[in-house]
Order: C-alpha cells, then structure tokens, then sequence
C-alpha cells in the first residue's frame, strides 16, 4: 500500500510532516489557506503536484465554512487566498497555474446570474476534490509510458538499474509518484533490478523520503551521497536516470531540485539516457527558456544544521538554492501522462 502524505474528506484535510521522517509518522491538521501557506513553505509538504493539492484543498477548506452569501465578495476573497497561497513557493508552477484556474472557474460563476452562492461554493470545492483523483490517474499513466519506453531501449528481457534524484514519489503528489511511479512501474513488471537514490539537499529528501519509500515497497534499492554519481556511472551500468521537475519552460528546459544539472551533465558524458517525468500542471509554457523561472533561495540553516545541531562553521555565509535548471539539450525525453516527448516536441503534447 502506498504512503498517504495527504488526508482528505470534505471539511478535513491532514498533511504528513515530512520533515519528521523517517523516524517520526506524524499527521498535521490544515484548518485553512494560513495553514496551508505554513506547510508549503516550511516543506511539511512539497513535491509540485502536492503543493499544489494541499494549498487548493485548504482553501476547500475554508470555502466550506464561509457563510458569505455575496458571490463578488467570495470571488475577491478566493482570488487574494490563492495569490498569497502561491507565494509560498514560487518555483513549482503546478500551484500557479491550478490557482489560474479556480480564478477563472470563480470569475464565470460570479458572473452567472442562475448561479446561487451555494452552488458557487458547491463547484469550487468539487472541482478541487477531482484533482486528488486526477493527480493519481497521470501518476500511473506517466509509470506506464516511462517503463515501456525505457524498456524499448533494451535488448530481450533484460533488467534495469536506474538513479533518481529527490523524491517523487507518493509522499510528492496525491499517490503513486512521478519519477517513481515509473520506478514502481518498473518494479511492477518485473524489470527492475536496482534503483539508486541520491541524498537530495536541501532536507536530504532522497535519504529520508525516497529511501523510506522504497524499503516500505520492498524495491531493491542503494542510497548514495550526490557527489557520487559519476563514480556510480563509472562503476556500474546504469540503464536510464528518471527524474521529477517542478517547471518545465516551452523549450524542455527543467527546473528540478538543487543538483540535477550536474547528474544529467554526468548522464551525457556516460551516454545514460536522461528522463524527467512531471504531470502536464509542471509544464510553463509561458517561459520560452529556463532562464526566465524562479530560482527559490532557502534559509541559510537549512545547510548550517541538522535539527538543531549546528555542524557548519559559525560566521560562514551561505547560498543555498532549492532548484537548478537542466538544460533541454541534456534531456532525452519528458515523461508525461500523453507519452513521452523529446523537449523540442514538447509542445505537440501541451494544449
């Protein structure tokens, strides 16, 4: 059974914390967008499409509990709530671009007459429930196509070792994963005989969250420090690299978590096959490049210490970016729920 990171039935909605794991299973109650903006940003929750999820459903939450019966004011209310919601972290468009989308979504029933402020609620919060289910169905639908198309690359019925990077997995998005979803895809079809899974600064994500999902579904997996990658590709044959993505610009350029860059710089030169897998909500087709996404900067104490034990020097200055851009000429294809594109085909695939 996969991990839950998101609780929900209408007029409840729990996060797991995830910086309490591996050692801690803790459950936070989300009691509105307030709530939700603190998860997001302290990284209780992250993960794109999570984000994303967790910050629309707290506002269903307090939709819920609005008695307003003036549609102008609920529509201004929304608007202002989904803007501060995605200040939280700016990099993941998922968030921006499902924020968009209720706005709109609040705009035309605000403006239909036949439309009570009951109904206007009662639409709002149905059309957020449907992106937990949603998010799980692309989630397979990416698993499905990334297996199939890195096991064409085989010949006969061999089996695959693959390396990830951060976590992607059913603790990222509402179940089943991105980037592991095609790992556990892998693993479904018996093809699959090792992952590899990088620490992932900042929070070590892949030696916390990664390494405790694949133990919990029993795939065989090693846990390696992210300066040894090109030792790894040196030592062993590594059959594809699978990574998520929280924006992908138009030109396939990525913005994945800090240290992506040098892994796929690391694929080209071992002649790996690099694969980022992100639902359609990750891709921004508003940005030409990647030189025009968000880069956020995290709080110097997140590389100054582990809990509250200092281990770096005191006085020495930080910079401490949570994200890097790949760029699209080191890619070999985006995995996404309509297939897999090379990212200069990428906008056949995007409406």
């Amino acid at each position: 059974m996969s991990l839950e990171s998101i609780r929900y039935e209408r007029g409840r909605l729990e996060i797991l914390d995830q910086l309490l794991l591996p050692l801690q299973t803790r459950y936070i109650k989300v009691q509105g967008v307030e709530d939700g903006w603190k998860v997001i940003n302290k990284m209780q929750v992250r993960g794109a499409p999570a984000i994303a999820i967790v910050g629309c459903l707290s506002l269903a939450i307090e939709i819920l509990k609005d008695d307003c019966v003036d549609k102008k004011i609920m529509r201004q209310e929304i608007e202002g709530k989904l803007n501060y919601l995605v200040s939280a972290r700016p990099t993941a468009v998922n968030i921006k671009l499902a924020a968009d989308e209720l706005i709109n979504l609040a705009n035309s029933l605000s403006a239909d007459e036949n439309v009570t402020a009951d109904d206007f609620r009662e639409r709002l919060i149905r059309n957020i429930e449907s992106m937990l289910i949603k998010d799980i169905e692309d989630n397979k639908a990416i698993g499905k196509f990334g297996c199939e198309t890195i096991l064409k690359r085989l010949e006969g019925d061999s089996h695959v070792r693959v390396l990830t990077h951060c976590n992607t997995g059913s603790l990222a998005t509402a179940g089943y994963g991105t980037a592991l979803g095609v790992i556990r895809s892998l693993h479904a079809a018996k093809r699959l005989e090792h992952v590899y899974c990088t620490e992932t600064r900042p929070y070590n994500q892949g030696a916390r969250l990664t390494a405790y999902e694949l133990v919990h579904e029993k795939i065989p997996s090693t846990l390696i420090i992210d300066s040894m990658v090109s030792a790894l590709m040196h030592a062993r044959n590594i059959t594809a690299v699978v990574v998520g993505a929280d924006r992908v610009a138009a030109n396939g350029d990525t913005a994945n978590k800090i240290g992506t860059y040098q892994i796929a710089i690391v694929a080209k030169y071992h002649n790996v096959p690099f694969y980022v897998a992100a639902p359609l909500t990750s891709i921004d087709m508003s940005l030409k490049s990647g030189d025009r996404i968000k880069i956020e900067e995290r709080p110097d104490r997140e590389m100054t210490h582990i809990g509250e034990h200092r281990i770096a020097a005191p006085g020495i200055s930080c910079w401490n970016p949570s994200f890097d851009i790949t760029p699209a000429s080191l890619i070999t294809g985006i995995i996404i729920e309509k297939g897999v594109f090379s990212p200069g085909k990428l906008h056949e695939a995007v409406p």
